[in-house]
């Protein structure tokens, strides 16, 4: 089962990896890691996300914790819910040591897991497999107890959100919003009733774990197929959420912004702004900041942007899949429902998406292109590889090679990309360059120099 503890995260196949005995051990020994009394759980829409909260809240009382739930929620509610004092009735104000997500993000529906928030910080890496090894030696036995205290925290945050955003009251957005039937249902029309916004329609809203209309994962683009429909039927704009609500997809009429892309614009709309992304963003996003403000390039992974961000204390930070933390404004964490408000001010104050994107220098990349391998050899893949390019630079017209998370390998007309995925059995590459021959080019030395590692 030790592959269930992974770098962000906790996650595996429900009653396969995630057994009663597992989960209630998990609920034990992070109850034990969090400080104060009090430890806030919800869940995402998934069919055994109720029956996993139920374990894991008897592993948490068992540690001595008292348990908040807020039943089904988006993570980005989940994150919120560490930086604000909660109500509770007969008690007061209180804070929480930690937040536990329940949720299986963009996996299939077979999956589920466990997102770690304690002290306000992303649990993740070498304390996820301490854990692990933890919970795997132990042979202690956990009885049932479902015991929490219920909290309406949907209230709280879509009055938090709606204030935010208030200033939007009567934008006539001419827009849709696919929820995929995931987690973000739950608050989004809310808000957006709340706030004011007009002229919307918001399609796959209700949760259904069983996810019926299509996979939630809007880096796929067979995933965004309604939206634009939707778009092509006359909507002007296009949101489209993961299955727990912490990625974002953007589109209008003529493009599909990636997540740094969103991070430039949102950039040029702040003075002297400090950005942070990572290895797998383009060159272009980092070249154009620079000219106005800073960009930091880093390791992917959301617990790995939400620690630099709140370390060099940036203004956001963003991977090209749609995680997006705002540290302006809010609270360094990647909530999707949040960047979509804020999307919507950009579109308010008259921001032209076409236009500003056109302006940027032209470059060819690919999406995200994933070969698989083993758990145990993909690491050793990366690191062979890395000495041999390094050994070769000259050879192949390398410039620079960038090694803060897989190589990241720079040529004079562009890069590629080689990373061990942290989460899957997989090597991510992704390449960008000037020209579709160059792309071409540079495709072809990385993987002809891969190939003899696989």
């Amino acid at each position: 089962m030790k592959h269930i503890f992974r770098e962000y995260d906790i996650r595996g196949i429900f009653n396969k990896d995630l057994k009663e005995d597992i989960v209630k051990k998990i609920g034990y020994f992070l109850g034990k890691k969090i400080d104060g009394e009090y430890v806030f759980v919800s869940y995402d829409a998934r069919v055994h996300s109720p029956l996993l909260h139920n374990w894991l809240v008897s592993g948490l009382n068992e540690a001595g914790k008292r348990v908040i739930s807020g039943g089904l929620l988006p993570t980005g509610a989940n994150y919120f819910a560490n930086f604000r004092k909660l109500c509770l009735k007969g008690v007061g104000l209180v804070e929480i040591g930690g937040s536990i997500q329940i949720t299986g993000s963009h996996n299939p529906p077979e999956y589920n897991g466990f997102k770690i928030t304690i002290n306000k910080a992303p649990f993740y890496g070498k304390d996820i497999y301490a854990l692990g090894d933890e919970v795997l030696s132990s042979d202690i036995e956990i009885e049932d107890n479902e015991e929490v205290i219920e909290y309406d925290l949907k209230s709280d945050y879509v009055d938090y959100i709606s204030n935010q955003f208030s200033h939007l009251r009567g934008l006539d957005l001419n827009g849709v919003f696919d929820c995929g039937n995931g987690a973000s249902g739950v608050v989004l029309r809310d808000i957006l009733e709340k706030i004011g916004i007009k002229n919307y329609e918001i399609l796959f809203e209700k949760p259904d774990g069983t996810f019926p209309n299509h996979h939630p994962d809007p880096t796929e683009e067979e995933n965004l197929a309604w939206v634009k429909d939707a778009i092509k039927n006359g909507r002007d704009y296009g949101f489209a959420f993961d299955g727990d609500g912490d990625r974002i997809a953007f589109l209008d009429r003529w493009y599909n912004y990636k997540g740094d892309i969103l991070a430039y614009f949102f950039a040029k709309n702040m003075d002297n702004p400090c950005v942070i992304s990572e290895v797998k963003a383009s060159q272009v996003m980092y070249d154009e900041v620079n000219k106005f403000g800073r960009a930091i390039m880093y390791k992917t992974g959301h617990s790995n942007l939400k620690t630099l961000l709140k370390k060099k204390n940036c203004d956001l930070a963003a991977e090209v899949s749609g995680h997006i933390f705002f540290n302006d404004r809010y609270f360094g964490i990647d909530d999707a429902i949040y960047v979509a408000f804020r999307i919507m001010e950009l579109i308010k104050s008259g921001f032209d998406f076409k236009k500003e994107f056109e302006k940027l220098p032209k470059v060819y990349n690919t999406d995200e292109i994933k070969i698989k391998t083993t758990e145990e050899k993909k690491f050793e893949i990366i690191e062979n590889l890395k000495k041999y390019l390094n050994s070769n630079k000259k050879e192949l017209g390398i410039k620079k090679i960038v090694d803060v998370d897989g190589v990241r390998v720079i040529f004079d007309k562009g890069w590629g990309l080689v990373r061990a995925s942290n989460t899957t059995p997989v090597l991510v590459t992704r390449f960008e360059a000037k020209d579709k021959e160059e792309l071409r080019r540079i495709q072809d030395k990385l993987m002809k120099s891969l190939e003899q590692f696989l």
